[in-house]
């Protein structure tokens, strides 16, 4: 099977949040199981072509918004693998370096330029996976501008859904630049009824197969609560509905090898009788990065002061404002927080960090390097989401030996197996990996974070046993994309 990725991002060569991560490991999962997945890609600005060493393929020429625009071909290997990658040349449309500069008519050429793409280079695909909104029209492109070529017959829409809140609403004027009848498509008719075309709808109402990032959110989106809106919309598609929980590459996000690291050390347990060396491994590692990040990060230095790490971007569905004074004065411990998102979280965390400096550290700005640091040298990792789709951080943080501390939705219910109850046994440990919590209060981050730190502080083997289940829970891509293998291989059937 023929597999075609349509993304805004794709690591390592664009990158702005986990959508980048998904699309960057889910083809070379897929690559090992019998399919040919190909991806392609906008060539932004700030893509290297020397850096990836991006080859010239072809040329083509096609219309958009009334003018015959030209598109390059470029080709390059996703790192690690046999996966082709296309980048798609345009100097008008993809002539920025931000991810999400162009808005929606940007998305909407590099989704009709993808498609010409496949008919010049002759790949022609059973699968179309199309991911969130920026690549909702893909099926109707086909629908109207290749109605009548043969080459797209039987072809095969998925659309994943990575973040419904994110929907691309526009003014239905932006049909025009594509043209072909788009507008008298059944899915787009009964769009525009409310006076817009939302991109996030026509993925929906058009794909053969729709998926989201987790069992707990393709739950969680048919109830108005998450549904923004369009719970209507997704029950009218259950049966078509699934939750696949993303997976981690775990090359990549390996402690052992990441050369972002100070002091790599290793995190995979190798049996029982291993247990007790790789638990002074880890306890050895993540205190040497712990004590080097409090330098860098200008916190007191001290190896055995416990540190909570927040590594997200800042905004409002992350939770940030949970995380008070009042908690960072009562707990004892450190807080180091990175990201970048909306200014009133900015001034949030700065103004903590200006208040208790001894306690709190407020790095506002979007870093790989930074990042890996964090989850190398926290013990505790804080995910106090409003909602979650999938979420990657407490995945990596277990993967770096720290316990996260999440609330109870989307992904990180699927993820997170919460130590429950204030005994203090061993025995009660049993599979938990971390800690979790139901309401949306910081009272109730607060209970969580003082329990957590009470059993870092004086029971060290309980500690260590909750680091272990995580370090040896499975978050590679292979169970999950065994899970898209099913759904290509019965919409082929089909």
């Amino acid at each position: 099977m023929k597999a075609a990725f349509l993304s805004a991002e794709c690591a390592p060569f664009i990158k702005a949040g986990g959508l980048g991560d998904v699309a960057g490991s889910l083809p070379k999962a897929l690559a090992g199981l019998g399919t040919e997945p190909v991806v392609f890609l906008p060539l932004n600005k700030n893509v290297s072509a020397d850096k990836w060493e991006l080859k010239r393929v072809k040329k083509f020429k096609i219309a958009y918004d009334k003018k015959i625009e030209p598109v390059e071909i470029l080709r390059t290997l996703l790192p690690e693998s046999r996966v082709p990658v296309y980048f798609l040349s345009n100097h008008k449309y993809f002539n920025k370096e931000e991810v999400y500069s162009g808005g929606l008519k940007k998305f909407l050429f590099y989704s009709l330029a993808s498609l010409e793409a496949m008919k010049v280079l002759r790949f022609k695909p059973d699968i179309i996976h199309c991911h969130d909104h920026q690549t909702g029209l893909a099926k109707n492109i086909i629908a109207s501008t290749y109605k009548e070529d043969k080459f797209f017959q039987g072809v095969k829409i998925i659309f994943i859904i990575h973040n419904l809140n994110y929907q691309g609403k526009q003014n239905p004027v932006i049909l025009e630049k594509v043209d072909h009848d788009i507008d008298k498509l059944a899915p787009v008719v009964n769009d525009l009824k409310d006076g817009d075309i939302n991109f996030m709808v026509q993925g929906i109402l058009s794909a053969d197969i729709i998926t989201t990032v987790s069992p707990a959110y393709a739950e969680e989106i048919l109830k108005p609560e998450l549904g923004v809106g369009l719970d209507n919309i997704l029950r009218k598609r259950k049966k078509d509905l699934y939750g696949i929980i993303n997976g981690l590459d775990v090359d990549l996000f390996n402690p052992a090898t990441d050369r972002n690291l100070k002091f790599n050390y290793s995190v995979e347990p190798d049996g029982q009788q291993e247990s007790k060396k790789t638990i002074l491994e880890l306890i050895k590692g993540k205190q040497k990065n712990k004590i080097w990040l409090q330098k860098k990060v200008g916190l007191p230095v001290d190896g055995s002061k416990a540190l909570a790490g927040f590594v997200s971007r800042i905004v409002w569905q992350k939770g940030a404002d949970l995380i008070t004074e009042e908690i960072v004065k009562k707990s004892d411990c450190q807080f180091v927080v990175l990201g970048a998102g909306e200014e009133q979280y900015h001034r949030h965390f700065k103004n903590l960090a200006e208040k208790h400096p001894e306690k709190f550290s407020a790095q506002i700005k979007f870093s790989i390097e930074m990042a890996s640091q964090i989850y190398a040298a926290s013990d505790i990792f804080l995910m106090p989401s409003r909602y979650e789709p999938c979420g990657l951080g407490q995945m990596i943080a277990m993967r770096y030996g720290s316990v996260p501390i999440v609330r109870a939705t989307g992904g990180l219910k699927d993820t997170v197996f919460n130590l429950s109850g204030v005994k203090c046994q061993m025995s009660n440990v049993g599979g938990a990996n971390g800690f979790v919590f139901k309401k949306f209060k910081s009272k109730e981050l607060e209970i969580v974070l003082k329990r957590a730190l009470d059993i870092y502080y004086n029971k060290p083997k309980k500690w260590q046993k909750l680091q272990l289940n995580g370090m040896k829970t499975d978050f590679s891509w292979d169970k999950s994309a065994k899970e898209y293998v099913k759904l290509y291989k019965k919409l082929v059937k089909n």
